[in-house]
């Protein structure tokens, strides 16, 4: 379990996010057009995994677009936005925005994601939903880099993140 905040009130999470070194879980997604898709469909390319409560707040919404912007710089990468929001929801903030290079899954209907990374916020107003997170994935599934934000509230450190899919 982990200890994050939002607005300075402290909550925590199901666990701890996969370590540095060790393979991710497989996860089962949602797409925006409703199929399924699974971490072994994405083997061979390096995954930036963009985790947050949801894209209706300023500060999801805020990392979706810088991601958009970056991962138009590096080849061989994807950014996957993960949340609980349901796909028309994050097929129309994309399309409203003009989001084109990151992908938007949802764990709307398998709810297993935020278990299984260690992400679902376990109390307060965000019960259920996802902390802000980013997991950096290899080419193999190896988590090479990971950062919880400690408050929910601020953005995850692109900088840092970036630096690991170079």
């Amino acid at each position: 379990m982990a200890q994050i905040t939002l607005d300075g009130s402290p909550t925590t999470t199901t666990g701890e996010l996969p370590e540095k070194g060790k393979t991710a879980p497989d996860f089962t997604l949602t797409k925006t057009d409703l199929s399924d898709i699974s971490l072994q469909d994405y083997r061979g390319s390096r995954l930036i995994l963009n985790i947050f409560p949801s894209v209706g707040t300023g500060v999801c919404s805020a990392s979706v677009r810088r991601f958009n912007k970056e991962a138009s710089k590096h080849e061989n990468i994807n950014v996957i936005c993960i949340s609980k929001d349901l796909p028309f929801a994050l097929s129309a903030f994309c399309g409203a925005e003009g989001i084109k290079n990151v992908e938007t899954l949802s764990d709307f209907k398998n709810n297993e994601f935020g278990i299984n990374y260690g992400v679902r916020i376990e109390s307060g107003i965000f019960q259920g939903l996802h902390a802000r997170a980013i997991i950096v994935l290899d080419e193999e599934g190896r988590v090479v880099y990971n950062q919880l934000v400690p408050e929910i509230g601020q953005e995850p450190d692109y900088t840092e993140a970036l630096k690991h899919v170079q």
